[in-house]
């Protein structure tokens, strides 16, 4: 399992919500591309990147910020935020980026998200943003109307790579994963799965290493890793305990 620290962007800078919330904004670090290196540094073997401006619809911002952060790192790239159409896939793929995470485009386009995962097979993830149990898109404020069971239904046999369960009600609230919600859906599908939202303590990573399918392939940290909570080297050695 992998612990996947998280560089979520606005206006070029490093930031955290609460719940996806635009308004209740953190900023951690002016220099996303310091904290990039940093996290390579200290031994993290991927970064999930996103783009909080491109998924809120203002695209242009951090795209610079976003290519010298893949210039400026050798290890793989996990990236999100804003991504409309082929257009928007083929640049990033062709521009170094490793994993693209697809979110309400896998809902409004589906067809053409099978079709990308076909054409760049396994570079692709589904996101699967749940809040009371149904996916939200357009910057998790509005709801797509699809369950979790939508979306993997349609998806399992794709060639995607696998799928980003974020639970958005703990998002950024350190309030501890739901082993239960991660539990149940992991049964569901074949595919990779990555999860965040609420990862809170080394508890949350000890939690997930009981969990008995090779299928859940990483965890996000957010907040726990900048506020202090969650130390980088220990979280490793501990998802590290169940290679």
């Amino acid at each position: 399992m992998k612990f996947i620290p998280a560089i979520d962007l606005k206006d070029n800078k490093c930031v955290r919500l609460q719940r996806g919330k635009e308004e209740d904004l953190t900023i951690f670090n002016n220099d996303p591309i310091e904290q990039a290196k940093f996290f390579e540094n200290n031994g993290c073997e991927r970064i999930h990147l996103v783009d909080l401006d491109g998924a809120f619809g203002r695209s242009d911002i951090n795209k610079k910020t976003i290519l010298e952060i893949r210039k400026n790192i050798n290890i793989s790239i996990e990236f999100g935020g804003g991504i409309k159409d082929e257009d928007d896939i083929s640049f990033w793929i062709n521009n170094g980026i490793d994993f693209l995470i697809i979110s309400s485009l896998a809902v409004k386009n589906k067809k053409l998200v099978l079709d990308m995962a076909k054409k760049y097979k396994n570079k692709i993830y589904v996101a699967l943003d749940v809040l009371d149990k149904k996916i939200m898109i357009n910057g998790w404020i509005e709801d797509s109307n699809l369950t979790i069971d939508n979306i993997l239904k349609f998806y399992n046999f794709s060639q995607i790579n696998g799928f980003i369960l974020t639970d958005i009600f703990r998002d950024g609230m350190l309030q501890g994963l739901d082993i239960n919600l991660i539990n149940s859906y992991i049964l569901k599908t074949e595919k990779n799965i990555i999860v965040g939202g609420g990862l809170s303590n080394y508890k949350d990573l000890h939690n997930l290493n009981k969990i008995k399918f090779s299928n859940l392939e990483g965890v996000i940290a957010g907040k726990a890793f900048y506020s202090g909570i969650i130390n980088i080297n220990k979280a490793l050695q501990i998802v590290g305990s169940n290679a």
